[in-house]
């Protein structure tokens, strides 16, 4: 019985970021009924397809889960443990936004049977939660993160950094409240100007100019010491944890595991196939009324592609990549041998025996090494 993770996307918000390129939505209404069953029958449609699994993880992402009515996360979460069988205490993960309202939702949510709250907090700065959008306070965000380490027993929280005007004595400040809040796991996110995003606008109309890239390079440096020096190093290019308190279900993503993905927008990642749901949520309903399923998109991936997509996300983990074990997997080198030798050379990568990752230098300029080993 191999493992399966399970994400369930809610695309709904209060408002739009101006950063974010999620799959979001503002909507007056929402039938919560209506979205419960149709979540039901999508979650019905890939445990069908995914039979005799052991479900390791769910996570609840968005838009904004913590919008859900706590019956429709337990509704989803019995489904989703009858259909596969737990790996024992399962981890179950709602991401939260940090206003009050949703925070009194947190006992409500844990009852539910979520363990772990992800916390968008983003920064601990008033004037820059304006700049980013957000429709909390700083003393909004504290007292959620309260909230949400009173109610479950995993805690981790977001911060966005390398904003314009940024510094290392003031993110050095922030890094050090952040570790002293006492939540073993942080996403710490350097701030990027996606397309499509009301940001991309901005900078296009000059109306604000991005950090520059030798300034967001100290941060991130700065960043990699801080929190290896207190016990919640980076395994991942953005995400830190002390030992054992990892994010079991994003280790599946960067480890190249099977996840089903249900709702507006999700992907997934089955039996070779990747999957891909209907975004808008009319459409997205549309179509499970009339095919049982969000499906707007199957595509078998071939072994080269699958072969690159493990490697892409492989080297994001600190732990790096077993590449004989992947060669294996995939029946085909995964890596330039030579190129990977000359970037080791340059110290942008480490190799023991089969296993190869980036060093921190390497973190930096990731996407150019991966156009250069990918065999």
């Amino acid at each position: 019985m191999s493992d399966l993770a399970l994400y369930v996307h809610w695309p709904f918000c209060v408002s739009k970021c101006p950063y974010c390129d999620f799959n979001s939505h503002v909507r007056e209404s929402i039938d919560q009924d209506v979205w419960r069953e149709s979540l039901l029958a999508d979650l019905a449609h890939e445990a069908a397809l995914l039979p005799d699994r052991r479900l390791t993880s769910i996570f609840f992402g968005g838009g904004t889960p913590s919008l859900m009515d706590p019956s429709t996360v337990e509704a989803v979460i019995r489904a989703a443990t009858d259909k596969w069988a737990p790996a024992g205490e399962i981890e179950i993960t709602l991401e939260a936004n940090p206003n009050s309202t949703e925070a009194a939702r947190f006992e409500d949510l844990a009852s539910a049977g979520v363990n772990r709250i992800s916390l968008g907090l983003q920064s601990f700065d008033d004037g820059k939660l304006a700049f980013l959008g957000r429709a909390h306070s700083a003393a909004e965000g504290l007292h959620a993160l309260a909230a949400a380490q009173d109610a479950v027993p995993r805690v981790s929280f977001d911060l966005i950094y390398a904003l314009p005007g940024d510094d290392e004595a003031e993110w050095s400040r922030d890094l050090d409240q952040a570790i002293g809040l006492g939540t073993e796991h942080l996403s710490l996110y350097q701030l990027t100007i996606e397309p499509g995003t009301r940001f991309a606008t901005d900078v296009a109309k000059l109306r604000f100019e991005p950090l520059d890239a030798e300034r967001s390079a100290s941060l991130f440096e700065l960043t990699q010491q801080r929190t290896a020096e207190t016990g919640i190093p980076a395994y991942e290019i953005s995400n830190h944890a002390k030992a054992g308190a990892e994010s079991r279900h994003n280790l599946t993503y960067w480890r190249y595991g099977d996840y089903a993905g249900i709702g507006p927008g999700a992907h997934g990642r089955r039996l070779g196939m990747r999957t891909v749901r209907h975004k808008k949520p009319e459409n997205f309903l549309n179509a499970v009324a009339r095919n049982g399923s969000g499906l707007v998109e199957e595509e078998a991936l071939t072994t080269e592609e699958a072969a690159h997509e493990a490697l892409v996300m492989g080297l994001r983990l600190a732990e790096g990549v077993d590449t004989a074990a992947l060669a294996a997997r995939f029946d085909r080198a995964v890596v330039d041998e030579r190129a990977a030798a000359k970037l080791e050379g340059y110290g942008l990568l480490w190799r023991n025996e089969n296993w190869l990752g980036t060093t921190e230098e390497g973190r930096l300029v990731l996407d150019s090494i991966l156009a250069e080993i990918a065999a």
